[in-house]
């Protein structure tokens, strides 16, 4: 009887250590994840934000997420439509209204983000856009649909002085056709001019986009509002006028169609060296010494009515018909600075010019071209030095 128990017990046993999986072997333990680390979303404008640029950038920077959703309201809880695009920086997302933010108006910005466990996190901001002491909107040159010689300059005019070039010349976009490797350059506090390091490509559709609405100027201006001027390079007129021979020498494209003899500005009163731009064309003018500063009295003042009159600088220098000279036209220099042609050849020349086109004048007396558009006397890399953006 003892003997039959120890059996049965031993069977149980035996049993038993076979449910356990035999050698002592402990049961498989549960796996242990650590928890995802919480996103984090941080806002620009910050939250209170005052005077925030209407075109400055709203952005949303995630860290151990990715972002999930953005809105934007007005003061009165009304949605602002808008769009969010990848920002410059890693991690970072834009923001950009469809239309424009107001002036003087409280926005509330709210960024939701989501972490690898998908759980999400939330951030707000509400910011109040700038009242502006005042707004101006630049001119802008060419002006849109013209079509310009290979020389015109893109040309930007304020009314007030530019303290915040930087801001206002990141907000200039050309574009064109043919690439180019334009700059802006920065003629004054008023004035900003664009163009390439050679001349312009002819046959070129360029497009200036001047997102100016919002962005400030400095010293309390604001840009009043955003412009697009389209406009094209024509065929490429680059004429050569040799004081030195008295002869012009006029290509269309690179050949050349006219060697007119011509006569330059006298050794009282040469003609400026350097590359000069068209500006304006008049079958009929009335040089008038008085425009630059010579009386019309006095003894070296004129007040002369011409013919064909294609304007090079705004110092007073044109090419035009000058029948009184035609016998010093191709031999010597007589004129107040101008480009003297026979009638015939003036017509001619007249009837053939574009804005934009350009005269090379060379072997003067004088100096350097000065004029209201003398970009292609500076150097390009001179030029590019004159951008606020470096």
């Amino acid at each position: 009887m003892r003997r039959t128990a120890a059996l049965v017990t031993a069977g149980v046993l035996a049993l038993l250590s076979g449910c356990t999986g035999g050698e002592g072997a402990a049961p498989d333990a549960a796996p242990t994840t650590e928890p995802a680390a919480p996103a984090q979303v941080a806002l620009l404008p910050a939250d209170g934000a005052a005077d925030v640029a209407p075109a400055g950038p709203v952005e949303i920077s995630v860290t151990d997420g990715e972002l999930t959703e953005v809105s934007v309201t007005d003061a009165g809880g009304a949605p602002v439509p808008g769009r969010v695009t990848d920002g410059r920086a890693e991690g970072t997302e834009v923001w950009t209204p469809d239309g424009q933010l107001e002036w003087g108006t409280t926005y509330t910005l709210t960024a939701t983000a989501a972490n690898a466990d998908d759980e999400p996190a939330e951030a707000t901001s509400t910011f109040t856009t700038v009242t502006p002491e005042s707004v101006s909107t630049p001119s802008i040159g060419p002006l849109d649909g013209q079509t310009v010689g290979v020389g015109m300059p893109i040309r930007v005019y304020f009314d007030e002085p530019v303290t915040d070039r930087a801001a206002v010349e990141s907000h200039l976009v050309v574009t064109s056709s043919t690439p180019t490797d334009g700059a802006w350059n920065w003629m004054s506090d008023t004035e900003v001019h664009f163009r390439p390091s050679q001349y312009w490509p002819a046959q070129t559709d360029v497009t200036l986009d001047a997102d100016l609405y919002g962005v400030p100027f400095g010293d309390g201006m604001w840009g009043e509002k955003d412009r697009t001027v389209s406009f094209r390079i024509g065929e490429k007129h680059v004429s050569i006028a040799d004081a030195a021979t008295h002869r012009l020498l006029v290509y269309d494209g690179d050949r050349l169609v006219q060697d007119y003899p011509m006569s330059a500005g006298s050794p009282d009163n040469p003609s400026y060296n350097g590359p000069h731009v068209v500006t304006e064309l008049n079958a009929d003018r009335v040089m008038d010494s008085s425009t630059y500063g010579v009386p019309v009295d006095s003894p070296d003042g004129y007040r002369t009515p011409v013919r064909w009159a294609v304007r090079l600088s705004d110092s007073g220098e044109f090419v035009h018909g000058a029948p009184w000279s035609v016998a010093q036209q191709g031999n010597s220099n007589v004129s107040h600075g101008c480009i003297n042609l026979s009638t015939e050849n003036a017509r001619w020349f007249y009837e053939f010019s574009q804005p934009g086109d350009v005269v090379e004048i060379r072997n003067s007396d004088a100096g350097t071209l000065t004029s209201d558009i003398a970009d292609w006397t500076i150097p390009w890399d001179e030029w590019q030095a004159g951008s606020a953006l470096k």
